[in-house]
């Protein structure tokens, strides 16, 4: 029997989800940072800088971003690990790996940078080998949460931290339905206008519906092996921060 999945509100094959994400983030890849600023009026820099805040990144820390897209972790990471530190680059997409890493390069920040595509639910390192991992709107694409969540405990030296930045479950009801309203009638418009494709935006849309709220991902992170894991809510819930540690 064929396992099956979700992509976004749609049954697909397990097998072939990867390549169905792939495919959307191609697509979107030159237009991501300017769908990104539009989709949420820009706040979402302010996001990225309390997560920033909250992972605690150190001059000599070796820093694992996974889905990095275009780099704007990453981007801010370079600076603060020094000369003696290390920033990995990574995503499962060649487009916007590629995207990512000219952005560093103009922006003078590529020298402690290292660029890997990878997939997360496989990660080609060593156990023990990373202080800190962050993952900043990429967790819900992934087709095995859970494999990768162990995987990114597996690579966490003790002591580590994990830090995940992902859209949520707004907190009261009628910032949920000003929300629904929005993503489901405005955001596929908006991607069709900018980026020429509603589709893939309509789909990123559903699956933020499909993503596990806050009170599910923690217990998803503890059962991955984090202790002292916390969730800090963002713009009323519409982003989540979830922290774990290895001890």
């Amino acid at each position: 029997m064929h396992k099956t999945t979700h992509f976004g509100y749609r049954t697909v094959e397990t097998q072939d989800k990867a390549g169905l994400v792939r495919e959307v983030f191609d697509s979107v890849a030159d237009r991501y940072d300017l769908m990104n600023d539009l989709m949420s009026f820009g706040i979402h820099r302010v996001w990225k800088r309390v997560a920033l805040q909250l992972v605690g990144v150190r001059p000599g820390h070796t820093v694992l971003d996974l889905a990095s897209g275009t780099g704007d972790l990453v981007t801010r990471m370079a600076g603060l690990v020094g000369p003696t530190g290390q920033v990995i680059m990574s995503d499962i997409n060649a487009a916007m790996l590629q995207h990512g890493r000219d952005r560093l390069i103009d922006s003078g920040q590529a020298r402690p940078v290292r660029y890997l595509q990878m997939d997360a639910e496989q990660l080609p390192l060593p156990d023990d080998s990373i202080d800190r991992i962050t993952i900043a709107f990429g967790l819900r694409n992934i087709t095995d949460k859970d494999r990768a969540l162990t995987e990114m405990y597996r690579v966490l030296k003790p002591g580590g931290r994990a830090l995940i930045l992902e859209f949520s479950r707004p907190a009261y009801q009628p910032l949920r339905t000003l929300y629904d309203t929005y993503s489901f009638n405005i955001l596929p418009r908006l991607g069709d206008w900018v980026a020429g494709d509603g589709d893939s935006y309509r789909y990123l849309v559903e699956s933020i519906r499909r993503h596990p709220d806050q009170a599910t991902l923690r217990c998803r992170l503890e059962a991955a092996g984090f202790e002292h894991c916390d969730v800090h809510n963002l713009s009323g819930g519409i982003v989540a921060i979830h922290r774990g540690h290895k001890l």
